[in-house]
């Protein structure tokens, strides 16, 4: 490592002309410059600067050895400046995790990031399992609801709602509940987890809290699929607001018990990173933040 160093002074000297160039522009003295290169020529026995009161020049074998230390000086400053460039630009490639229900709102979140900036590249990874991001490489992950303990940085974009849905034509079949007790009576539709039971937490328009367990007839690991067959009128199930936006819209779902709240979901950015996180990463998480802020159903 000190020849590194050594070599790194001597390329400065090169390049300076002088001792005390070399010396003002690494931020030492002249004799430690002076000192640096009188020991690479003393180890290798040979001469590499002939000394004048004037000035400085290369001997033969000096003129070689020049060579490799401005390249290794060269490679350094290369370095140095492609880590400046990844800390202030975006630029590389951005490996993302998501969900297929999240998928849909990358384009339009990381858009413009993506025209603004050529050299940066997108690799998304769309799963619904969770993806250890250090195994995968993951240089950030959107994920949902309560995080677990880890060493990860997590930053909050927004919550998104819970909504009691149903299709139109449930509704013209069953009727329009009015209490969360008719409720049990009826098909769900819910996330599949281990032990099988769906435990909604739920709070009454006076804010009286009220939990209701339901054994859903159809379950998936998907959310997206959930809604879907809620539209297909398969039963009642809990949609996220800002997935739910599109169909209630459009009257594909009807929103059940709007004066209940059914809770919310957070919405969260995951890095591997804590410290010191790449343009890319920042300045993506930015644009997912500023994306969420203006989606329908979506809160800070």
């Amino acid at each position: 490592m000190e020849d590194l160093k050594r070599m790194a002074v001597f390329a400065a000297v090169v390049q300076h002309g002088s001792m005390s160039g070399a010396a003002r522009a690494l931020g030492m003295s002249t004799s430690a410059v002076s000192q640096q290169v009188r020991k690479l020529e003393s180890d290798g026995g040979v001469t590499l600067l002939h000394r004048s009161t004037r000035k400085l020049a290369l001997t033969e074998a000096g003129q070689r050895y020049h060579a490799r230390c401005a390249a290794m000086w060269a490679a350094a400053e290369q370095a140095r400046a492609e880590l400046a460039a990844s800390r202030d630009a975006p630029s590389g490639e951005l490996r993302m995790s998501a969900t297929v229900g999240f998928a849909r709102h990358i384009a339009p979140a990381l858009g413009d990031l993506l025209a603004a900036h050529p050299a940066l590249r997108l690799r998304l990874l769309v799963d619904d399992s969770t993806i250890d991001l250090i195994n995968a490489r993951i240089d950030l992950a959107v994920r949902y609801g309560r995080l677990a303990d880890s060493t990860w940085a997590a930053r909050r974009l927004g919550g998104m709602r819970w909504y009691l849905c149903a299709s139109p034509d449930w509704v013209a079949a069953h009727g329009m509940p009015q209490h969360p007790d008719a409720l049990l009576s009826h098909s769900w539709l819910g996330f599949a987890r281990e032990g099988g039971g769906l435990l909604i937490d739920l709070r009454s328009p006076t804010g009286e809290p009220r939990a209701l367990r339901v054994e859903p007839r159809i379950a998936s690991n998907n959310q997206l699929s959930i809604q879907q067959m809620c539209e297909a009128g398969l039963g009642l199930a809990l949609v996220g607001s800002m997935d739910s936006h599109d169909a209630l819209q459009a009257g594909r779902l009807v929103r059940l018990l709007p004066e209940w709240s059914f809770g919310t979901l957070d919405i969260w950015a995951v890095t591997p990173q804590r410290d010191a996180q790449p343009a890319k990463v920042r300045q993506a998480i930015a644009a997912l933040h500023a994306y969420l802020k203006q989606v329908p159903g979506i809160s800070d």
